[in-house]
């Protein structure tokens, strides 16, 4: 079994050594890899640059090298239903989507690609078109004859996935990618000849059975699962493609896309493929809005990523102004375009390719805990919280917990030894932020910070150094903070939050919970994992959603997949609790964890059902009774 080891001096054991490292250095037992060799993904966590890469062409539209950074989408129309595909391809086109995807389930829906091309070309429309392949060869080799780009998920390309434990031997291991190969080699053929583009996209929840057994269900299993299928490519001569990482859990996305990056940069310069980011099953509304945000926003504030895709459990064409706006920072300059002073840390206070949480001490503000391994607070201003405490009980889950002003929190510049020296220099832990107003990206100031900071010392995280002030766009005020409180709690940085950017109180308040949700840190409600809808969805993904959150939305701490079709099923559930999943034409399979225990279910009793599940396995509470005041 592979593992991380961390530090100089890392020890044999299975467990990893958790050290201190110097500007994302580590040490990966890797296959054909000398374990003294060095990882990097970022050469410098204080100043942004994007990462280079090679350029392929997608049709018309290039990805990677100088080329901005690329929005996606995917149409949700049954792929046999020429009109319906074409007037959702082209209303994404007129919204600004550069490239969209469409799913070929099978050979049958794949040949339907000719039409739905011919058309959308006959309409003036050159927007490159990508078929999403899962489960079925002979479906990609039609498909590459009709359109730019094929989308392959190296888990489930050549293999079904039964879920055996099983050990391989490395003859077995060899034999197992032999079959790999004879299975992948005539798409990758057919794609040089007709000058095809190729995504090698693997998920999180539908990682092989081999992969499985020999890496477990980790970050270095989904990069192994891609390279398996890069390295017969590259071996043909075929380079034309990119990379991505997909999961519906950011901590384990955004490690997985680092471990990528770090391997292909070791693997040598001629291995800087483009990277398309996503995650998966973000769901709808404000939750998935924020999950993508941090799991895609978090990478890209590093200089990961060419091409983005936002799912959301809505119409696809809602999906594009979310993703033009989570690039636009990383197109206009206006990230990263005012730290060019800050220093290289010596030291780095967390490990990039697993997280562990920041170690602080407890302290006591306004008679809550803050640190020390108790949960991440919330934290207001005192006008804000003058301005709701009316209605406390009306937030129900929403409140703030510490006034900012009464708190005891020293706010500093990370840059200032003599005020870093005098926080460590403190007998008891200082509860510390970063001031206001100073001209640094939040992400690279609380690295510093945290760098700098005795371990022992909680850090308040705030969104912006630059408080709001009147009316704001709320989309553009939830982004920036999900993508910077986001990407360092992932990291294991901060013990407690305060949303700046956002003006209205209770709206302040419910962004920083739902943040602190989505990155897996304070669950105080419902978690739910939703498909976005396309053309295997066996069921309206939407209202069925809704309906699912209406139902069951006062359970906290439960997790459950809504999925669409067995594809997005007992895999990319991943760690849910229940599973409500699409198994033929208005039937519904429910899942407990990956295992489906209750089958072909009328869809019109499948939400009772769902409930009577909950209960069964006694993670089911009556809603609370609703007092108007």
């Amino acid at each position: 079994m592979a593992m991380i080891l961390m530090g100089n001096d890392a020890s044999h054991g299975n467990s990893p050594t958790r050290k201190v490292v110097q500007c994302l250095a580590v040490v990966l037992v890797l296959p054909r890899m000398n374990s003294n060799e060095l990882l990097r993904y970022c050469p410098d966590l204080l100043h942004y640059a994007r990462r280079e890469s090679r350029e392929v062409m997608v049709g018309h539209v290039g990805i990677g090298g100088n080329n901005p950074i690329r929005v996606q989408s995917m149409i949700t129309s049954d792929t046999r239903d020429t009109p319906a595909c074409v007037k959702e391809v082209l209303q994404l086109s007129e919204e600004g989507c550069e490239i969209v995807r469409i799913t070929a389930q099978t050979k049958v829906y794949a040949a339907n690609l000719e039409n739905i091309a011919r058309e959308v070309r006959a309409a003036g429309c050159i927007v490159p078109l990508v078929a999403d392949i899962h489960f079925k060869p002979d479906a990609a080799m039609e498909a590459a004859k009709w359109v730019e780009k094929i989308r392959v998920n190296p888990g489930n390309y050549a293999d079904k996935k039964k879920f055996e434990i099983r050990e391989y031997s490395d003859e077995q291991y060899e034999e197992e990618l032999q079959r790999i190969r004879e299975e992948f080699a005539p798409l990758v053929d057919l794609c040089k000849e007709k000058n095809r583009a190729m995504r090698i996209g693997t998920n999180h929840g539908s990682l092989s059975d081999r992969i499985m057994n020999r890496y477990g269900d980790t970050p270095l299993g989904m990069v192994e699962s891609a390279f398996e299928f890069a390295r017969i490519a590259r071996e043909m001569e075929y380079h034309n493609f990119v990379f991505s990482m997909k999961a519906s859990n950011p901590k384990v996305m955004i490690e997985a896309y680092r471990l990528l990056v770090a391997r292909l940069k070791k693997e040598g310069s001629d291995w800087n493929y483009p990277i398309h980011l996503g995650v998966t099953e973000a769901g709808d509304g404000e939750d998935g809005r924020i999950k993508s945000a941090i799991g895609m926003g978090s990478l890209l504030a590093d200089g990961i990523g060419d091409t983005v895709r936002v799912s959301l459990t809505e119409d696809a064409i809602y999906e594009i102004p979310v993703a033009k706006a989570l690039v636009q920072p990383f197109l206009d300059g206006t990230f990263g375009a005012g730290n060019n002073d800050l220093n290289a840390a010596e030291k780095l206070s967390y490990d990039p390719f697993s997280y562990e949480k920041r170690s602080s001490s407890a302290i006591e503000a306004m008679g809550v805990t803050v640190g020390g391994g108790d949960t991440v607070r919330v934290v207001t201003t005192q006008e804000k919280w003058n301005a709701v405490a009316h209605k406390f009980s009306a937030l129900g889950d929403f409140k703030p917990e510490i006034i900012l002003e009464k708190s005891g929190v020293i706010a500093i510049d990370p840059r200032d030894d003599e005020a870093v020296r005098q926080v460590n220099a403190a007998a008891s832990p200082q509860f510390v932020t970063v001031a206001d107003g100073l001209d640094v990206e939040v992400i690279h100031a609380f690295r510093l910070l945290a760098a700098q900071l005795e371990a022992r010392h909680p850090i308040l995280l705030k969104d912006t150094l630059v408080p709001a002030s009147g009316d704001v766009d709320f989309q553009n005020a939830l982004l920036v903070a999900s993508r910077n409180l986001g990407s360092l709690l992932c990291d294991g940085i901060g013990d407690a939050v305060m949303v700046q950017g956002e003006s209205a109180p209770g709206q302040s308040f419910r962004l920083s919970y739902n943040i602190l949700q989505a990155a897996g840190v304070r669950i105080f409600k419902t978690d739910y994992v939703a498909c976005p809808s396309c053309g295997r969805t066996l069921f309206n993904l939407q209202s069925t959603t809704q309906k699912i959150r209406a139902a069951t939305g006062h359970l906290k701490g439960v997790r459950i997949a809504v999925m669409g079709c067995i594809v997005n099923g007992p895999g990319e559930m991943a760690d849910a609790d229940f599973g409500y999943v699409g198994g033929a034409p208005n039937k519904i399979n429910l899942y407990v964890g990956k295992t489906a225990v209750k089958f072909n279910i009328p869809e019109a009793e499948a939400v009772e059902r769902l409930i009577d599940l909950i209960r069964e396995h006694g993670k089911w509470i009556e809603a609370p009774v609703v007092i108007a005041e």
